[in-house]
């Protein structure tokens, strides 16, 4: 049945408008007169909005007509289409004044146009009416898929947490009209990603559903289609990735992939030396794979080990001198834990891993050793040459005991023998020199370049070898009258 939309015009000539349905809202209008006016009554009328689908399939899709009450059909009434989108977008029929649009609408490019319709009568020129406005809606289709606008995802989670645990909410967008039909309701769902990640259908909320261990592996790739329509047959659908990374807690402790270390340490090395390193591992990574080592406190006399915090290495140290002879190997105990724990994860650190360390003291070829560090002797002036002044001794530290050879550095009135026994090689004199100081070196007879020197000094003793001795020639005088017991004069 054909329907029409009636406009009062102000001469009395109505236009029709087809109207669409009873679904399209509309407003009745009663038109009053002013009393005594000779103008013929006008009936009420329907106002209508014109709808046309976007993205239409014909190159001239019939959108409704406009039509005077007074056109008889003689052809006297030319129809006239104004505004923007008028002969470009639309045109009209001037005999008929059916409207048709001529190009395909999108409605996310515009949904809505005001035109202006004029009714000429041709055998006058003048206008039947004036120019009236109606607006042509475009109507929705879904023809738009949903878009995600904010990738890439990206979102970190610690690893090992609980199931429920928010990651990211990815959010899509639609350009179709929200409020025609379900064209633009979108629901989420996850297409890549279970079992450790769900999405709620409504939100695009992402959240764990299944414990991670980030050593195991570290990040995931999660696939998340938004379908319009709420998923019903015939609905378009974007998707989107996220990359979801691991980051990691303090859920390892440091562990020695060794449980027996072998090192060696000269007796020569000085205290501080380092004697080598070893090594725990650590399956975290940061600042909760930060190491400190330790020796348990019965070992840690003679070693101590600090911990590099570059390359998380425990260096073993020389804390004090060792001696071969005395001691030529030891056992430690070392033990590791990690730097920062947090309370709530102490009970994957309840007890510390621990290697044993065997330290092997190597020998030195070391010089002849004095049994004291000076010596000092005594002899009387003026014994006869090749006189005892002294034994000194030295001995060889190292296993194999080299005997030992002595010699006096730069002295031509001692000499030593291979025994140390020190015997003069000229007579003394305490008037002369009553100290002498000499330095004794020990050589080792099978390594000569193993020497050692010590001081030792001689003191020769006074004997009463020498009459007493006027400091000075003295002359006297006295008188030749002098008497007995007078004084002499000098």
């Amino acid at each position: 049945m054909n329907c029409y939309l009636l406009l009062p015009f102000m001469l009395g000539i109505p236009l029709l408008w087809p109207c669409l349905g009873a679904t399209e809202n509309s407003q009745r209008k009663k038109v009053q007169q002013p009393v005594g006016s000779h103008l013929r009554v006008k009936r009420g009328w329907v106002w209508n909005q014109f709808f046309v689908p976007e993205e239409m399939n014909t190159t001239s899709h019939h959108v409704g007509r406009l039509r005077s009450d007074l056109d008889n059909g003689n052809n006297s009434f030319q129809y006239k289409l104004l505004g923007a989108g008028a002969g470009s977008t639309f045109i009209i029929d001037e005999r008929t004044g059916d409207i048709y649009a001529i190009q395909k609408l999108d409605r996310e490019e515009r949904s809505l146009y005001t035109l202006r319709a004029q009714v000429i009568d041709i055998t006058t020129g003048r206008a039947v009416e004036p120019e009236s406005e109606f607006v042509i809606r475009v109507s929705d289709i879904n023809d738009n898929e949903p878009k995600f606008l904010d990738e890439p995802y990206e979102a970190i989670v610690p690893e090992m947490s609980p199931e429920g645990t928010l990651v990211i909410q990815v959010t899509a967008s639609d350009a179709d009209d929200p409020s025609s039909g379900n064209n633009a309701r979108l629901l989420y769902s996850l297409l890549q990603g279970q079992p450790y990640f769900s999405v709620e259908p409504t939100t695009g909320v992402i959240r764990i559903s299944s414990k991670m261990d980030r050593e195991l592996q570290d990040e995931y790739w999660v696939i998340i289609q938004a379908k319009d329509m709420i998923g019903q047959p015939g609905a378009l659908s974007g998707t989107t990735s996220v990359l979801i990374k691991l980051s990691d807690v303090n859920d390892n402790k440091p562990i020695f992939k060794e449980s027996l270390y072998r090192l060696t340490v000269s007796e020569a090395a000085p205290t501080g030396t380092s004697i080598g390193t070893i090594m725990a591992y650590d399956n975290d990574i940061g600042e909760n794979a930060e190491m400190d080592y330790s020796i348990e406190e019965d070992d840690s006399q003679t070693f101590d080990i600090i911990t590099d915090h570059e390359t998380q290495e425990g260096i073993v140290i020389l804390k004090k001198k060792v001696n071969f002879e005395h001691q030529n190997h030891y056992g430690i105990r070392a033990k590791v834990k990690n730097h920062h724990v947090d309370e709530k994860l102490m009970k994957y650190h309840t007890e510390a891993s621990t290697t044993f360390i065997k330290i092997q003291v190597e020998d030195v070829d070391e010089p002849p050793l004095f049994l004291l560090p000076y010596y000092i002797f005594e002899i009387f002036e003026e014994t006869p040459q090749g006189s005892f002044v002294g034994v000194v001794s030295a001995t060889d530290p190292d296993n194999r005991k080299s005997p030992i050879r002595y010699s006096i550095t730069r002295s031509k009135v001692f000499n030593i023998d291979d025994n140390g026994t020190i015997t003069t090689t000229n007579s003394l004199d305490r008037e002369i020199s009553a100290w002498y100081n000499l330095s004794i070196i020990a050589t080792e007879k099978y390594n000569i370049e193993q020497i050692s020197s010590i001081p030792v000094y001689v003191q020769v003793l006074n004997i009463n070898d020498h009459a007493p001795e006027f400091s000075q020639y003295y002359e006297t005088y006295v008188c030749e009258n002098a008497g007995s017991g007078q004084g002499l004069f000098f």
